[in-house]
Order: structure tokens, then C-alpha cells, then sequence
């Protein structure tokens, strides 16, 4: 094998590591991952479903793997015998000795001869007894927690909130791989035109059934396309969305994005505005202003000015009733993107909710001089949790009795069944969207 040159297991194992040892972002280790050691085509496939599938199955892993393991083993041992069982559980196309074969290899290329022996006899003793039965979990959070790999305190959480059905179907859905959507830049070419040319590109794609103006890949990286180049689209979630709709923004109006980057809901609100009016973004990071410099260009956006900025000192930027509308997208737990973050389930702790609820609100209290009188105030988070959703909303409506809720009956009548006044939260079982929430406020006039 060539220097540099790995096998995408050995690719799979080093990320899993470095997401374990260093708590980085699966997602940007995985990309570094494929252009390091060169990997193509299906085995790029490959890669994603080893790395994400083992870490979003790995509670589970290590509750099959616990009674096989009498010792201390290494940290990256740890992790090879989770992958190598997560192939031999959940992926029928690879056949077991072709596991077992790789992980020995690695093994012996990793560790020594010792090491290989003992990995070999961990995985041929599950091969021939067989893993411990969930079921045998009198408990039922600690039960569904195992079975669905999320910490026991936030499935205890969830049930409390939410009942134990609920829980358990979104649980079963974190699991399961998302689905890429994309928005479609409608100022520069149809959604039908873009179907069209996507094709030729040899993606299979679809409308989505939930929001206007958007597509759904069923086969193919819609990022790595010459569309997305070119500007024509740009990769957002569906329920990330439905933001963009909840402003109901109008082409002359003045609009203050505060917690912008990297800019998907940013350059919706400009797009909407038909790239008219000013849409004012801020950031508190330098490198992430960036991002949404970089998406305004490449959409052909130039009604956007951004700002490297923390937005619970906004004031000292704009005058007061500056804007017509404002959008506070908080910063949240993300607990609404396990799908496409599952590692963020391992380094949440519970007390990281209530500090995250007290900057939530100081955003939200710095923004609202900032709004025209009759405007609306938009606060929406990528998260479930009641607290940090519908508890921040209620605190702050609480003190400031100059702004009223305000019915959501404009955002997309598909998603009005999930509206409940003026607040929206979507499941990611509801329609295979992220977990989000929005909610509305007007300004008395």
C-alpha cells in the first residue's frame, strides 16, 4: 500500500478517533478524511455509513461488545471492534469474514500480533453466541436509551416533555440517515430547469412536497455538483426553511439576521426579497462571516452586508426601530440535528440547556429596541427542548408586554398542522426534516 494510501476502514477508525479524542465534528473530519487519503467514488459511500453509522449506533455497540471485553483495552482497539460490529449487525452487504479479515489486518498494523489475536477472538465469540437481548432491560428509558444510542437523561427528558411514543419515534429517526435538501435559487433559474440540469449531471432529484422552491437528492451529492457552483442552488434543510417563510419579508424592507453564519437562512430572506432591500447579517465570528460572504457571491446576492458582531450588542451598530423585521436563530444545543451531528449526543450534559436558554434571552432582549413598531420578531432554534423553545419564548414575552405572539398562518400550509398559534415545532419524524422551532411576535404599533 502506498504512503498515505488507507483503506476506507483504517479512514473510518482514525475519524472515529479523532471525534472521540478531540470532540471534533464528524462531518468536517470525514471531508478532511476523504481528500487526505484520496477516497472515490462508492467508497466515499462507504466511509460516511462506517463513520456515521457506528457513531450514531454506539451505545448499543458497546452494550453488545460488554460482555466480551474482560480487560482495559486501548482507546483505538475500542473503536475498531464498534465498527467491525457495527458491519457485522447492520450492514448485510459486507460478509463477516471480510470484517473480520480487515480488522485483523489493522490490528496487526496498528497494534501487534497480540492485539490482532485478541480482536479476532472478540468478534468470532459474538459470531457464535450472539449479542445480550435489549429487551432483557427492565427499565424502559435506560431500554430505549440503549436500543436508540442517546444519553439516558435526555431520553428521561424527552419522555417527561414529550411521552415515551413520541420519544421513542423520534429517537428511532435520529438513527436513520437524513436526506439532502437543497433550495433552489430562484432568481437565477425554475425549479423545473434545475431538475432538468441536475439530471444531465446524473442526479436523481425530486421537489419537496413541504417547501416551495426546494428539491430533495435521492441519488447524488447535490454540493459537489457544477449547479451548486455556479449558484443555482444552495444545500439547506427543509425545516431550516421555513424560517426564511415565517419573516413574511417584503423587496423594500430593512431585516436584521443576528445570528447569521453560515448564511443559509441569510441569503433565503434575500432571495425572498427578490435581492431587494438590505439584509443586515452579524456574527460574533470573523471566519464565519466568511461563509456568508462567500454564499452571497456564489448565489448573486448583493443586498446582504455582514458583520463580524455579538449580537447582544447590536445596539451599538443600529439605531433604534431600524428594521422592519429581525431573526434571533439562537444559538441552541442542536439537539434537532442528532441525524446529521450524532456526536453531539455524546458531549451535551443537561446543565448546557439552562445556560444556553440565558443567551438565548439576552439576544432576544438586545434585538427587540432594534424593531420597527408593527414589525415582527422571529425566534427560532434547531432543537426540541421544550425549555429552550417554548420556556424562552414565554420568558421573554413575559417582559417585554410590548410584543404579542403572531399567528404563523403564513408559512406553508403543509406545515400547518404542526402550527400551534404562533409557534411551529417540527420532529424529525414529522416530515424527515431537521428538529426545529420557530416562533413569531409583533411589535405593537
Amino acid at each position: 500500500m502506498s504512503k498515505g494510501k488507507k483503506t476506507v476502514r483504517e479512514a473510518a477508525l482514525d475519524v472515529l478517533e479523532s471525534v472521540e479524542k478531540n470532540q471534533s465534528y464528524s462531518n468536517l473530519l470525514l471531508n478532511h478524511a476523504i481528500e487526505k487519503y484520496g477516497i472515490k467514488g462508492p467508497d466515499t459511500g462507504l466511509l460516511t455509513e462506517l463513520t456515521y453509522g457506528t457513531i450514531q449506533r454506539r451505545m448499543t455497540l458497546d452494550f453488545y461488545l460488554a460482555p466480551f471485553i474482560n480487560k482495559k483495552i486501548e482507546s483505538w482497539v475500542r473503536q475498531l471492534l464498534r465498527l467491525s460490529l457495527y458491519q457485522m449487525i447492520y450492514l448485510d452487504k459486507i460478509p463477516d469474514r471480510a470484517v473480520l479479515f480487515e480488522a485483523v489486518e489493522i490490528g496487526k498494523r496498528r497494534g501487534h500480533k497480540g492485539i490482532a489475536s485478541m480482536i479476532n477472538g472478540i468478534l468470532r465469540s459474538i459470531q457464535r453466541k450472539g449479542v445480550a437481548a435489549i429487551e432483557s432491560i427492565e427499565d424502559p428509558v435506560e431500554r430505549l436509551a440503549i436500543e436508540t444510542s442517546h444519553p439516558q437523561w435526555l431520553v428521561k427528558r424527552w419522555t417527561e416533555q414529550f411521552g415515551i411514543e413520541k420519544t421513542r419515534e423520534m429517537c428511532e429517526t435520529n438513527i436513520t440517515a437524513p436526506h439532502q435538501s437543497a433550495r433552489v435559487n430562484t432568481l437565477r433559474i425554475t425549479v423545473d430547469e434545475l431538475i432538468d440540469r441536475l439530471t444531465e449531471e446524473g442526479l436523481t432529484v425530486q421537489k419537496s412536497s413541504i417547501v416551495p422552491n426546494a428539491i430533495i437528492s435521492l441519488k447524488g451529492n447535490l454540493a459537489k455538483t457544477a449547479a451548486f457552483k455556479d449558484g443555482l442552488l444552495t444545500i439547506q434543510d427543509e425545516s431550516s426553511m421555513l424560517v426564511g417563510h415565517s419573516l413574511d419579508v417584503h423587496e423594500d424592507f430593512t431585516v436584521l439576521d443576528s445570528c447569521a453564519a453560515p448564511g443559509g437562512k441569510t441569503t433565503h430572506i434575500a432571495q425572498l426579497m427578490e435581492g431587494k432591500g438590505k439584509v443586515f447579517a452579524l456574527d460574533l465570528h470573523k471566519h464565519k462571516i466568511k461563509l456568508i460572504n462567500e454564499n452571497a457571491s456564489r448565489l448573486g446576492l448583493g443586498n446582504i452586508e455582514s458583520k463580524a458582531h455579538d449580537s447582544r450588542r447590536a445596539g451599538e451598530l443600529f439605531a433604534a426601530e431600524s428594521f422592519d423585521r429581525i431573526l434571533v436563530d439562537a444559538p441552541c444545543s442542536g439537539l434537532g440535528v442528532l441525524r446529521r451531528k450524532p456526536d453531539i449526543k455524546y458531549t451535551k450534559k443537561e446543565s448546557d440547556l439552562e445556560s444556553l436558554q440565558t443567551i438565548q434571552l439576552q439576544i432576544l432582549e438586545a434585538v427587540s429596541p432594534l424593531l420597527k413598531k408593527g414589525g415582527l420578531l422571529v425566534y427560532s432554534t434547531c432543537t426540541v427542548d421544550r425549555n429552550e423553545n417554548q420556556g424562552t419564548v414565554k420568558e421573554f414575552l413575559d417582559g417585554n408586554k410590548e410584543f404579542q405572539p403572531f399567528p404563523l398562518t403564513h408559512l406553508p400550509e403543509t406545515v400547518q398542522p404542526f402550527v400551534e398559534g404562533n409557534m411551529l415545532q417540527v420532529f424529525p419524524q414529522d416530515f424527515g426534516g431537521d428538529g426545529f422551532f420557530i416562533s413569531c411576535f409583533k411589535k405593537d404599533s
